[in-house]
């Protein structure tokens, strides 16, 4: 495509609209240009190519790392639906990939911070459960999880090394979570956390904070950290309504 010299419109934004045009009938896939070839197909300068390619980044559409040549980022993996109250399992399954987990930890403790936030003394027996997420083999997410001892000691006796915590607890204890809040936050994981989560050194990570209900009292408390590069949060707006945040559950 020849780009409009005489038009109203930037020639770097008509050169980043053929870009995604061309992204978008599937060319790239293997092979980025880099600049000095955009540079001589287009018979642009160096500058437009840049501004050009500064907005596909800052939008995530192309990677870009020092010393390596420009890629069309890969799409997530993973696509979760806001506003349902999703199962982390059934989200992988969904997409295709096989789903495990490494149990890191399962027992009964105290923890008077968590506590707090179910609503109970700061002293009451907490179920704890501590998972390294994988999907199609690979690690996704660190899964923190605390429920009341009371109502969830049976699931001591579970294998959730490939199972769903929320069909274990309706099974085990007939509690059917019905509606929560989650806050989630973009973060960089610790030297630990991408280690664990075997992050690549630019990716980022969900944070994610999820108190959980059942017949109008806390049931569960949890944190997720969720690999950025393989997981994405999607909804559905409009000028009208807003944001419809009505997703099927697919953590």
């Amino acid at each position: 495509m020849a780009l409009d010299r005489g038009g109203a419109t930037p020639l770097w934004r008509q050169l980043q609209r053929e870009l995604l045009a061309r992204m978008d009938a599937g060319e790239f896939a293997d092979r980025f240009p880099g600049e000095l070839a955009l540079v001589e197909h287009y018979g642009v300068s160096r500058h437009t190519v840049r501004q050009a390619l500064s907005g596909l980044r800052a939008d995530g559409v192309v990677v870009a790392e020092r010393g390596r040549r420009p890629r069309v980022a890969e799409p997530p993996e993973i696509q979760q639906p806001m506003g349902a109250l999703y199962s982390l399992f059934a989200s992988v399954e969904a997409s295709g990939l096989a789903q495990r987990s490494v149990v890191r930890t399962l027992d009964l403790r105290a923890d008077a911070v968590v506590a707090d936030r179910l609503d109970l003394e700061g002293s009451t027996p907490l179920l704890y459960l501590e998972r390294l997420r994988l999907a199609g083999g690979e690690p996704l997410a660190l899964d923190r999880v605390w429920l009341p001892a009371a109502v969830a000691a049976p699931l001591l006796a579970a294998d959730f090394t490939h199972t769903s915590l929320y069909a274990e607890l309706h099974a085990r204890t007939g509690i059917r979570l019905d509606h929560g809040h989650e806050d989630v936050r973009a973060v960089v994981p610790t030297a630990a956390e991408r280690s664990r989560l075997n992050c690549p050194p630019t990716a980022a990570a969900f944070s994610i904070d999820r108190l959980s209900h059942a017949d109008g009292r806390p049931v569960e408390w949890r944190h997720t950290l969720v690999r950025g590069d393989r997981f994405a949060l999607t909804a559905d707006f409009s000028a009208h309504a807003g944001y419809q945040l009505t997703g099927s559950a697919r953590p």
